[in-house]
């Protein structure tokens, strides 16, 4: 019998904030967190390298990202839409 384990594939969803580098972009992924203690909910965001092919995404566009194997030293994502 073969175990087959199955991995949740995360796509993220982000605005491109850089795209000066080859062949990838910069993108600002936000969310709401709700404090622990408080109950308040704010905002957190963080950067993700991502891996663009073609170079067709520019700043301001709305992306998904998905988790990929390691492609460099920072790039763990790429591109989908």
């Amino acid at each position: 019998m073969e175990k087959k384990i199955s991995k949740k594939i995360n796509i993220l969803k982000g605005v491109v904030v850089s795209d000066k580098m080859a062949k990838t972009v910069v993108v600002s992924v936000t969310r709401f967190v709700k404090h622990p203690l408080y109950g308040k909910y704010y905002k957190v965001s963080k950067r993700y390298k991502a891996h663009d092919e073609n170079n067709t995404h520019k700043v301001g566009d709305t992306v998904e990202i998905r988790e990929t194997k390691p492609l460099s030293k920072d790039k763990k994502f790429v591109v989908v839409g």
